[in-house]
């Protein structure tokens, strides 16, 4: 009967959602500035019944449904709000209002999903224990998950659940990842020096770019020699800089970049393993180096009986065509893993491909998603909630 329950007041609400998402996509805010659309969801949920605190995580909210009280469990809901720099360009009637901001990764889906799935959950009948709603911000830049935790948002919960959107599956459609589904991602700074000269006379210098580039090219090299090849490393360095004038040879270079992995294993053995290669380079060719490496977010390893429990839940909800066993993690990064050191929990891919239409990819100036997928992803995240208690 729940099924039933949810899927009915999913259609009910369906016009409703639909025009919600539209005001979030035609207002978008960047991290760390969603004031707006958290007042927003805030009016939303109080009116629903919900206790809602906002300032959460500095621009985020929490929307608590009580329960009976019978069962000590806390189960959170976590979906992200922000958006990124990037002028819009799909031509629709509610496109962004915000000069050079669009939802171009899919978090307005996220933020109505989350909402509607509070929304729906209030007109049932109590669960036994707390259901939290974490409405974060600033997942873009990798920060409000901490935010959020260092204002208690994980405090008592026991399991947390969380939804991404996925163009390369068709809307009406869910993936389901079991283990790693993101990759921890890593800042990486390193600084070569050498000694300076004249260009005409490079033996008497120590040239700093021509180090950088052995230093490159080891780097990316010794990852397919020494790093175990069913267990990932991406190694990008993104920035160079370095050099004075043309005729000079150059004594200081610094390189930034990331260093993404999946596994745990790796992920803690990367430091060494680039510090030593660095500094056998600089020592063949007499240079200095510093090595700064900064942890970044670590990998979502998603817990294998909540993933059941989902993958259950979109099962009896859709039928089994309707849900993709991803065979494949994402190299790219996602701060939902860090409220994975507090609690169990898992991501799961909504599906929001057109099924006329080109699907550009996320963060593309014409992505598009399938507005039939909030339906989807309510009605998952309803019932995987309901039966989180059974």
């Amino acid at each position: 009967m729940t099924l039933t329950q949810i899927k009915e007041l999913a259609e009910k609400l369906a016009p409703r959602l639909i025009e919600i998402r539209r005001h979030f996509h035609s207002h978008p805010e960047l991290s760390g500035q969603e004031y707006q659309t958290a007042a927003y969801l805030a009016g939303v949920l109080s009116s629903c019944g919900l206790q809602v605190r906002e300032g959460v995580g500095r621009t985020g909210a929490i929307a608590e449904l009580a329960g009976l009280g019978t069962d000590d469990r806390v189960l959170a809901i976590r979906t992200d709000m922000d958006a990124l720099p990037i002028i819009e360009k799909t031509g629709l009637e509610y496109a962004s209002q915000q000069a050079g901001i669009m939802h171009t990764s899919g978090r307005d889906i996220h933020t109505t999903v989350g909402l509607g799935t509070a929304m729906i959950l209030s007109e049932l009948a109590p669960s036994p224990g707390k259901v939290r709603f974490l409405f974060q911000p600033a997942e873009e830049i990798a920060k409000g998950a901490s935010w959020m935790v260092e204002d208690d948002a994980m405090d008592g919960v026991t399991g947390v659940l969380g939804v991404r959107v996925w163009p390369k599956i068709p809307a009406g459609k869910v993936g389901i990842k079991y283990g790693a589904l993101t990759a921890a991602a890593d800042y990486l700074e390193i600084i070569i020096i050498g000694e300076a000269g004249h260009g005409g006379r490079p033996h008497e210098g120590i040239d700093a770019i021509w180090i950088a580039a052995q230093v490159m090219t080891t780097l990316q090299q010794a990852i397919s020699r020494t790093q175990n090849p069913l267990r990932p490393v991406v190694l990008t360095i993104g920035k160079i800089s370095g050099g004075s004038a043309a005729n000079v040879i150059a004594d200081r270079v610094k390189m930034v970049g990331m260093v993404r992995s999946l596994h745990p294993e790796t992920h803690a053995a990367l430091p060494e393993w680039i510090e030593k290669i660095v500094a056998n380079v600089c020592q063949t060719y007499g240079a200095n180096w510093e090595v700064n490496y900064t942890r970044g977010i670590p990998s979502v390893q998603n817990d294998l009986h909540l993933t059941q429990l989902v993958e259950n839940a979109a099962v009896e909800a859709w039928g089994s065509p309707a849900v993709q066993i991803m065979s494949e993690p994402s190299l790219g990064a996602e701060d939902f893993s860090v409220y994975l050191e507090s609690s169990p929990g898992t991501m799961f891919r909504l599906g929001v491909g057109l099924e006329n239409g080109k699907n550009y990819p996320l963060h593309h100036p014409k992505f598009e998603a399938d507005e039939s997928a909030i339906v989807t992803g309510v009605v998952t995240l309803a019932y995987a909630a309901c039966k989180y208690w059974q």
